[in-house]
């Protein structure tokens, strides 16, 4: 829960504090309690905004105790003791909310929810899964449980009952999770190609494309089943599927197709494709492999040339790279010396870049991920494009 959740749980609760002290004081001095109240409520909000939680906590637990009927209170203080790593305390209070009587449904099941959130974020994953399998037996809430759920599955790597849950989740509130549920059958292709059990990982891709019929880590998987098969013909073109479903995982793909290409001995075919990539890809990974491919066909020359013209049409640090390896052993006295600085700095340089970010959360990264470490979305990490990246 953010913070900002939790300012939209406390202003009403402000105001609702303050009706009641108005209705239950009789007498001159409720105005003076209301303000009174009301401007601790406040003064807490602002400790809130401005981050300074252990002063806000200390001005919420003040104003439980003028009330301790205020459900919203209690929730925001749970979700400040959980924010500040204080699980313990965030279970306590969660706790005594949902066995205190009175408490209505849907305040009980808001609690409930809390407290599966305290246990997951103190690794009890066996009693959330307990909390929120009994919150979706029981309909109430049950999007959010389901999603919690499958949160645990994944870190549990229970990919079948990830898979369960999510059509689950799918069927109740109408939002399509395909590209989940097939991210969850890779995993299981995955595991089965790992342990030998070659026709599961086949029928668990089969049931990925089922569910997402342009899902490029299946058609990765497949065109690496066939490669390790020694179909490199097959190989090729399922990679090349892959490309075409989505281009921007050609760094990715690249590599085993180039190798798959070799093997097959197709590499008139490989130059058309990586040509055609050329014109719709502005990352350096196909400039790399077209250098590659001329320099074992036609020679250092041309492959230099090509280079240094596509160099000049997008910039790169990594093409730059590759340049200075291409010509070092061409140079020699001083300027050998200043080329070999140059490659040490271009180096250093490149080694302290992120190449991956994740288009949901931001997250950084130097290799790819199919999940992304940080917002644990799926599919989200792509390729930074700029000079110093792809």
């Amino acid at each position: 829960m953010s913070a900002l959740y939790v300012l939209a749980l406390l202003v009403p609760t402000a105001f609702a504090c303050g009706w009641w002290s108005a209705r239950r004081a009789g007498v001159r001095r409720s105005g003076e309690q209301v303000s009174e109240l009301s401007s601790d409520y406040f003064r807490g909000l602002n400790y809130l905004l401005n981050e300074e939680q252990d002063k806000a906590i200390e001005v919420f637990l003040r104003l439980a105790e003028y009330n301790r009927d205020t459900v919203e209170t209690h929730l925001a203080l749970g979700n400040l003791f959980r924010r500040r790593g204080e699980v313990d305390r965030a279970i306590r209070l969660h706790q005594h909310l949902v066995s205190r009587p009175g408490l209505s449904d849907a305040m009980k099941t808001v609690a409930l929810l809390e407290l599966g959130e305290d246990y997951m974020r103190a690794g009890l994953l066996d009693r959330a899964e307990t909390l929120f399998s009994d919150l979706v037996a029981m309909d109430a809430h049950a999007p959010s449980a389901l999603r919690h759920l499958i949160a645990i599955y994944q870190h549990e790597r229970d990919w079948h009952k990830a898979i369960d849950h999510a059509r689950r989740l799918e069927a109740m509130v109408g939002e399509d999770e395909s590209g989940m549920v097939a991210q969850f059958y890779c995993e299981l292709a995955d595991q089965s190609r790992q342990h030998g059990a070659r026709q599961d990982a086949r029928e668990y891709l089969r049931q990925a494309f089922i569910s997402q019929a342009d899902c490029v880590r299946a058609f990765m998987l497949t065109g690496r089943l066939h490669a390790e098969d020694g179909e490199h013909a097959e190989a090729v073109d399922v990679y090349e599927a892959a490309v075409e479903a989505d281009i921007a995982f050609v760094p990715e793909i690249l590599p085993p197709l180039l190798n798959s290409y070799a093997r097959s001995q197709q590499m008139e075919r490989a130059e058309r494709f990586l040509r055609d990539i050329l014109a719709r890809y502005h990352g350096v990974s196909p400039v790399l492999a077209l250098t590659h491919l001329y320099q074992q066909r036609d020679g250092e020359r041309v492959a230099i040339d090509f280079l240094t013209s596509q160099l000049r049409q997008r910039p790169s640090v990594r093409g730059l790279m590759a340049l200075i390896d291409a010509t070092m052993d061409k140079i020699e006295g001083e300027a050998r010396e200043n080329f070999l600085i140059l490659r040490d700095l271009t180096k250093k340089l490149l080694e302290g870049q992120a190449m991956y970010r994740c288009s949901r959360c931001g997250f950084g990264a130097k290799a790819h991920h199919w999940q992304c470490p940080s917002c644990k979305g799926w599919s989200t990490i792509r390729p930074i494009h700029g000079v110093a990246n792809e």
